[in-house]
């Protein structure tokens, strides 16, 4: 097995005099893998100190009830996928540079996170990546080298998926990383290969809210700093907006009931609600403007259409759906996969 998880930390690749390009976070690390909601362990401790202390026993069940339990990706399925991924012509991969160079290498070194927890998780009891970004890497080493295990990751966050490009510590970053056009004034990319909105996160039996247009007079939670503010303003100029510094800060507000709905990035929103299965509900389709999800490659590099190219063919033969599939859609509960982006637009 040649899979290496390095995950080098990006402070040390800032110390090294690797200089990260000015970008705003879009599909970060940090959103998208915000700790699990805690209000209902803190409406438990504001309820213990009113009544008499409860045993050990009835205080560990209590905990142990109020833990949310994630649904786990199926491992086996995922892991079949990958290995039964479709593989280059030799004179595919010689017609590209780039594709060339990782072939001699022998390993696709990847810009990647450990802890997204629909796109990019690690498992510690196999040493294994999966998800939804996890599979489009593997798929692509074994397209390039035959072997979906031949990756080495170093773990990017926000201010560090650029530099390790242009520092050629990397080949390519995957990393639910937006498409943007200060981005590409630095980097290429390959793409996009999903897309997001908007998604509207309420609790699970609230039936005043389904979609934006219920919004009006709702008091409504976003992030400060995002596009969230912005695009209510546009989508539901009637709604009481509050915004909020965190991820997580915003949920136990609506968990808490201080808000009565959150709006924020849909991907993110499917990740709180599996992480926290029956405690809440998204309200009505995604909506606002499309957030398109690319892989980050060097400049100019030809790379692109190799890439590019690869990507059309796991969507026309199947395999993006069914990835879909595994690591999204059976462990959120959609049933139909939404989809696939154009490739190149």
């Amino acid at each position: 097995m040649k899979r290496r998880l390095t995950f080098k930390n990006s402070a040390a690749i800032v110390a090294a005099g690797i200089l990260a390009a000015s970008v705003v976070a879009c599909g970060s690390e940090t959103a998208q893998n915000a700790p699990a909601d805690t209000a209902t362990e803190q409406a438990a401790e504001t309820t213990e100190a009113a009544e008499a202390p409860a045993t050990e026993t009835e205080t560990t069940e209590a905990t142990e009830a109020a833990e949310p339990v994630a649904k786990a990706i199926d491992k086996e399925a995922f892991d079949a996928l990958v290995a039964s991924g479709i593989v280059a012509d030799d004179a595919d991969i010689a017609a590209s540079e780039w594709a060339t160079k990782v072939k001699e290498a022998g390993v696709l070194r990847v810009g990647g996170v450990r802890t997204s927890f629909l796109f990019s998780q690690l498992d510690e009891t196999d040493n294994s990546m999966r998800g939804f970004d996890a599979g489009l890497y593997e798929l692509l080493a074994n397209y390039i080298l035959g072997d979906p295990n031949a990756y080495e990751i170093t773990q990017v966050d926000s201010s560090t998926r650029e530099s390790v490009l242009q520092s050629d510590q990397v080949d390519a970053v995957f990393a639910t990383y937006s498409i943007t056009d200060s981005r590409k004034e630095v980097i290429s990319f390959a793409g996009p290969y999903y897309t997001s909105q908007q998604g509207i996160l309420i609790t699970a039996g609230n039936t005043e809210i389904t979609g934006v247009d219920s919004l009006a007079g709702k008091i409504v939670a976003t992030q400060a700093g995002s596009t969230g503010p912005d695009i209510l303003a546009e989508y539901a100029p009637e709604a009481e907006i509050q915004e909020f510094e965190t991820d997580q800060e915003a949920i136990t507000a609506l968990a808490q009931g201080r808000v009565d709905a959150y709006v924020t990035d849909y991907t993110l929103q499917l990740s709180t609600m599996v992480k926290n299965p029956g405690t809440y509900e998204m309200a009505g389709d995604a909506f606002g403007p499309v957030d398109p999800y690319g892989i980050g490659l060097p400049k100019d590099s030809d790379g692109v259409e190799f890439v590019n190219d690869f990507l059309k063919k796991i969507e026309e033969d199947g395999t993006w759906e069914q990835l879909w599939k595994v690591s999204l859609g059976d462990r959120t509960g959609i049933a139909t996969a939404p989809a696939a982006p154009t490739v190149g637009e």
